[in-house]
């Protein structure tokens, strides 16, 4: 009867099982910072948006109050009487 606790190849499976958690370990603490840095963008990109948003309604509402012009459109002028 071997000893399982003096069996290299349990040794190596421990190793190569710990190398795989220490691997997965360092794939989630990338992924951790990557989602952070993405929902830092998309909460900066929304407030963009919403800034733009209400900017866009104030031009459109200044647009709206205009008065139109009385001066006709160059392409409705009629020419002057020496053409």
């Amino acid at each position: 009867m071997t000893d399982k606790c003096n069996d290299p190849e349990v040794y190596q499976q421990l190793a190569t099982a710990h190398d795989s958690i220490e691997e997965l370990q360092t794939k989630v603490a990338f992924q951790e910072h990557t989602i952070e840095v993405l929902n830092e963008a998309l909460a900066s990109q929304q407030c963009q948006m919403d800034e733009l948003s209400y900017k866009l309604r104030h031009v459109i509402d200044r647009v709206k109050s205009i008065q139109p012009s009385n001066i006709a459109k160059q392409s409705e002028e009629t020419p002057p009487p020496h053409y």
